[in-house]
């Protein structure tokens, strides 16, 4: 069950979306925006619905997917904390290109279409960072699709943990483990090939596995 409440400036200050804006224009966005809390597994918006709000995510993870008549799915991507979706359908009055669900509890923010397009009009700088995040997605999709073409399953698994780590004392550390069914959604294998990848990369010394976290040894991004 989603709760809502309003926000304050000094929350909005905090959000990377709107690093731009001073107070005054903090002042008017919190007016317009709302605190939605959401629990594990909850969907937030659907593929195909009608879009009428932006959101952005304060803590939690979600997931982007897309899915087949006969329930297959494929994750596009992992959110986090500081990162915005909803918009691209908000830019050219589309209905919603993916499905976005919780991995865990999230607090999000949410701005209806009407309130943000007038955001966009009357701030450059907000307007200047929701192109870098278009353009930041673009990139991933590129990314993402030679990946596909160009890489073996062990290359996308290696590139996929690179990705989602997080320097730690000096070492790359994948911090939030997804499932290995969560990672064949996203490098597009069976969960049996990651099973089995997973463990050669442990059992070759490429990566360490320290209770829910994966610590990568330098050597991963050469794997044999």
């Amino acid at each position: 069950m989603s709760q809502l409440a309003k926000v304050s400036t000094t929350l909005l200050r905090n959000v990377p979306l709107f690093a731009g804006l001073d107070e005054q224009q903090l002042s008017v966005l919190a007016s317009a925006i709302v605190r939605k809390s959401v629990g594990r597994n909850a969907r937030i918006i659907g593929a195909g619905d009608p879009t009428d709000s932006l959101y952005i995510v304060i803590s939690g993870r979600l997931k982007v997917l897309m899915s087949d008549e006969q329930g297959k799915e494929v994750i596009l991507s992992i959110l986090g904390p500081g990162e915005f979706f909803g918009e691209m359908g908000l830019l050219d009055d589309s209905p919603r290109s993916a499905s976005v669900v919780s991995l865990e509890a999230c607090e999000l923010l949410t701005i209806s279409k009407t309130d943000f397009k007038r955001s966009l009009s009357e701030n450059f700088e907000l307007s200047l960072m929701v192109m870098r995040g278009l353009v930041k997605r673009l990139r991933e999709a590129d990314q993402k699709i030679g990946s596909l073409a160009l890489m073996d399953v062990y290359g996308r698994v290696a590139r996929l943990l690179l990705e989602m780590a997080e320097e730690v004392d000096g070492e790359k550390v994948v911090v939030k483990k997804l499932s290995k069914q969560d990672i064949a959604k996203m490098i597009g294998a069976s969960r049996e090939m990651v099973s089995r990848v997973m463990k050669d990369l442990q059992m070759g010394g490429y990566i360490e596995v320290r209770g829910r976290s994966i610590v990568l040894r330098d050597n991963i991004l050469l794997p044999d």
